[in-house]
């Protein structure tokens, strides 16, 4: 019988994240580049990925590499997967996404403000990338150790929003956000029977993290939760942990909610 410490052990295994110079991506890069995984860091030209990857490494002492891509653009990911694959690959997570905070024309705004193209181009990164990445690293992903994929989903994804929690705020709650994190749900139940047995698939699916929203806002939130807290970045370190490495070996089409009980309610 194996220990719990060999299980969660990822020495000699690849990971690769997307939007890793993000709050989420370098928690939970750094966390398993602390099992001793290598890690590679994909983000947008300009975000602070070099520098957070340097940070990572000196801190774990595993190799974490820095790789820029631009998720809507299929060449860039076909071109991304062409530089990663001939290495090896045993888990992928796709967490890059528009939030609802991205600073974009159209998405902030109530219902009628929303726009197709700013629609479109949410799918395109919060939904689209992960099927594209998924499908090109794929064959990776059977060859090597350990194949498991992980999207990073939503609340929103799984519940409606509850408007009371932004009155008086300027937040917002796209409806491209809460369709693109539904349909990633579906696409890693469809992954799991299509991928078995070599490649396992789950989701992560966050409540609200606590990024200095406005103090409204939070006690909202904070009230409506069981736990009566928002989540911070660590909360997130046991969830990719577990679901990354062979402590949930036999774990697939599974959402993980990391949500404080939001939605038992």
């Amino acid at each position: 019988m194996r220990d719990l410490s060999s299980l969660m052990d990822m020495t000699g295994r690849r990971v690769l994240i997307t939007g890793g110079a993000g709050h989420l991506g370098r928690t939970m890069a750094d966390s398993l580049a602390e099992l001793g995984a290598e890690v590679l860091l994909v983000d947008v030209a300009g975000a602070p990925t070099q520098v957070v990857a340097d940070e990572i490494a000196e801190r774990r002492g595993t190799t974490v590499t820095a790789l820029d891509c631009d998720l809507e653009d299929a060449d860039a990911r076909t071109a991304l997967a062409g530089r990663v694959a001939p290495s090896g690959l045993s888990v992928l997570v796709n967490n890059a996404a528009f939030v609802g905070t991205s600073g974009l024309t159209g998405w902030a705004e109530p219902f009628a403000g929303q726009s197709v193209e700013t629609w479109r181009r949410a799918l395109e990164v919060n939904l689209t990338a992960g099927f594209h990445l998924c499908q090109l690293f794929t064959p990776v992903l059977k060859d090597g150790p350990g194949g498991s994929i992980i999207n990073i989903a939503s609340i929103y994804g799984q519940l409606g929003p509850d408007y009371v929690l932004y009155e008086g705020t300027a937040m917002a709650n796209p409806a491209a956000y809460g369709a693109s994190k539904g349909g990633l749900i579906q696409f890693t139940r469809w992954l799991s029977t299509t991928l078995a047995p070599q490649v396992r698939a789950n989701v992560i699916s966050p409540g609200g993290v606590a990024r200095g929203q406005p103090e409204s806002f939070v006690e909202r939130y904070s009230a409506r939760t069981p736990l009566r807290r928002m989540a911070t970045e660590e909360d997130f370190r046991g969830a990719v942990a577990y679901l990354a490495s062979d402590l949930s070996a036999y774990v697939t089409g599974q959402v993980l909610a990391v949500d404080g009980g939001w939605g038992v309610w």
